[in-house]
């Protein structure tokens, strides 16, 4: 008799670990692209500004996938399922708040060039949005998991 023994993690770790990386590409490439586009608008000043949108972008992205995996780690059992919503909700906090406070401080700054930092955060969110919807159309995950079904008595 065979029984089904639960995985040492939950599946959507290797899942959430792809999208990291992917995004980490996704922003390298944003990087690039917004700092041509940007010291072609205006120098220097659109350099940093996409640097700063970029970094942004990353950031948030990775608060997300960070969180999960962080309330898979703490909160990875039943009892425990009101700690990993309270852990993603907590990070979707901490995402808002964040971005709040740095539109306030980098409002009307001189070296900032407020459309190509704009763009660079809607490419980051935008590139962010395809690099989840990807990864997971492309991840071999069942419907149901981490789930042990039970097993019938067998006759001996």
């Amino acid at each position: 008799m065979t029984s089904a023994t639960p995985p040492a993690q939950p599946t959507s770790i290797p899942v959430l670990r792809r999208i990291l990386v992917y995004g980490a590409y996704v922003a390298l490439a944003i990087a690039v692209v917004g700092c041509v586009v940007g010291y072609l608008v205006d120098g220097g000043t659109g350099v940093l500004s996409a640097l700063i949108g970029t970094v942004m972008s990353v950031a948030f992205m990775g608060i997300t996938a960070g969180s999960i995996l962080l309330a898979n780690r703490i909160a990875g059992n039943e009892s425990a399922i009101g700690g990993f919503f309270g852990i993603i909700m907590g990070g979707w906090l901490l995402k808002f708040v964040v971005f709040l406070v740095l539109l306030v401080v980098l409002q009307d700054r001189l070296w900032i060039q407020p459309m190509v930092l704009f763009l660079c955060i809607i490419a980051g969110v935008v590139g962010s949005l395809v690099v989840d919807a990807v990864v997971v159309m492309k991840s071999r995950m069942p419907y149901a998991s981490d789930v042990t079904l039970p097993t019938a008595p067998v006759d001996e």
